[in-house]
């Protein structure tokens, strides 16, 4: 046990640098142990995505026009989703890396895990580490990717009524180009892996505060920031922010094609975009929530505390 007093060994906690992916990256030299290399990591993750659906939709006259309805330099949520979407997902990793860290050292740092609590915290990093680098989880994603992820993308494109760039409507079937197999086993996997890559380690990350929040913290109840000394979760929030703005240019994306491809209305789409920012607001400040009960009751011995100091304030 730490002695009062001492400096305590501030917790070296990443969210991002681990995992069978990362490890791949790093022996491809798309990354460095401290996420190095981010451009390189971003223009060829990318130009695998999106480069091979431009050549074949070029070769099959799709690219800027022909039998289909939406070509492909004209699909707004394709070029949204592989060319501003994709690459900000990728770069997150960054910013979460450099503003998640500092948040877990200031547990330590502020003493709001105190010295007695500090096996518990510790255990707490260590297991959302293992999951972190679980094999087992992100082959679970790719094969969720792999099934359900298709089935989904491919009841999208099934409900349209017209032909694109990846699919050409024949009579009362469709029938993928060439560009659209590329898209469906390679682009659109790649893109949904990513994606629900970020929401594990926010799962990840909701868990670790949860745990965090179950400990005995020293929180004080008149503490400048009026959180009780808490307030610097709220960098957590920033940190992943960008995942969240990738998400709602790909929403913007899917309603513009479908206002000018399908003719629906701009108004049919308020709901998705009130469900949509309900959805990210719970993702953003949801695992926050995890320490009310403790700021109610840090409040409550406050005010308890601050009465019976007027009290004897009044007795003398």
């Amino acid at each position: 046990m730490s002695q009062p007093g001492l400096p305590q060994e501030e917790p070296d906690f990443s969210l991002v640098l681990g995992g069978p992916i990362f490890q791949f990256f790093r022996r491809a030299h798309l990354s460095g142990s401290g996420l190095e290399l981010l451009h390189r990591r971003i223009v060829v993750i990318t130009l695998i995505a999106w480069l091979p659906l431009l050549i074949l939709s070029s070769l099959s006259g799709h690219a800027l026009g022909g039998s289909c309805t939406v070509p492909f330099l004209h699909d707004i949520v394709t070029q949204v989703r592989f060319l501003i979407a994709l690459p900000v997902l990728i770069g997150t990793e960054l910013i979460v890396h450099v503003l998640i860290r500092p948040v877990v050292q200031q547990f330590v740092k502020s003493n709001t895990v105190v010295a007695e609590e500090r096996p518990k915290f510790n255990a707490a990093i260590d297991s959302a580490v293992r999951l972190r680098n679980s094999i087992p989880l992100e082959l679970g994603l790719l094969i969720l990717v792999f099934t359900t992820g298709h089935w989904l993308w491919q009841s999208r494109f099934l409900s349209l009524g017209f032909s694109s760039w990846y699919a050409i409507l024949e009579g009362a079937h469709w029938r993928l180009t060439p560009a659209g197999y590329w898209n469906a086993y390679v682009s659109i996997p790649i893109f949904q892996f990513i994606l629900m890559r970020w929401y594990l380690r926010l799962l990840i990350w909701s868990r670790f505060l949860w745990q965090v929040s179950r400990l005995n913290l020293h929180l004080i109840p008149t503490h400048p920031d009026r959180a009780a000394g808490l307030a610097f979760l709220v960098r957590s929030s920033y940190a992943f922010a960008p995942i969240l703005f990738a998400q709602g240019t790909l929403l913007s994306g899917f309603i513009a094609n479908r206002v000018i491809y399908d003719g629906r209305n701009l108004l049919s789409f308020k709901m998705d975009v009130i469900g949509f920012i309900g959805f990210m607001l719970l993702c953003g400040f949801g695992p926050l929530t995890m320490f009310t009960p403790q700021l109610a009751s840090a409040k409550r011995k406050g005010l308890f505390d601050y009465g019976l100091l007027a009290k004897e304030s009044l007795n003398r």
